[in-house]
């Protein structure tokens, strides 16, 4: 870690999370590194974190404008069904939960704890968290994704292709200088109307 930064820098994290050896778990992971071949905005940082929860919330403690979270997501849909969601606040860690077993932390207990790493290193979480899920078929012991879940990859990888390249619009968008802006409205309504009698 380089030293607390604000999220305001614009910098945007795509971590993908899970566990390989847990078939469709991996799913986080094999989609970052498809990620990894795809041409990005300068500030955005892509990176396979796996099980290291923990390593995760370290590494968001370091001031990132946005988390975009890829991970196997159980929600009841088709199997290979792909989800974006928006992580609400942190939510509390199951009382069973082992909160530091950094190889059982799931996305709510990573962003539990940095909740409690922030409060306690004056870090700052990020502003904005989205979870890009996918529905998986077997979290069985096995290392390769189920066919629904393998060709569910692709369209997450232009889900977070779509999501940090909006986020970079938005934030070049909202750091224009806007009195420029005005001055050329004003300009523009000056300039005198053309074939008019």
């Amino acid at each position: 870690m380089s030293g607390l930064r604000a999220p305001g820098d614009g910098r945007i994290l795509v971590a993908g999370v899970g566990n390989i050896f847990l078939g469709d778990d991996g799913f986080g992971v094999e989609t970052v590194g498809r990620l990894a071949g795809h041409e990005l905005p300068e500030q955005v940082e892509v990176a396979d974190f796996g099980v290291r929860g923990v390593h995760l919330a370290y590494q968001l403690l370091d001031g990132y404008r946005m988390l975009v979270l890829v991970d196997a997501t159980a929600r009841g849909g088709e199997p290979g069904t792909v989800y974006l969601i928006e992580a609400a606040a942190p939510g509390e860690v199951e009382p069973q939960a082992p909160v530091l077993d950094g190889h059982r932390m799931g996305p709510d207990a990573v962003l539990a704890l940095l909740d409690t790493l922030s409060a306690g290193t004056g870090g700052t979480p990020p502003g904005r968290v989205l979870v890009v899920g996918c529905e998986p078929r077997s979290l069985e012991e096995g290392i390769g994704l189920s066919e629904p879940v393998a060709a569910a990859v692709d369209e997450a990888v232009r889900v977070v292709l779509r999501l940090v390249r909006d986020e970079v619009g938005n934030t070049a968008a909202a750091a224009a200088d806007r009195p420029a802006a005005l001055a050329g409205d004003r300009d523009e309504r000056r300039a005198p109307a053309c074939g008019k009698s």
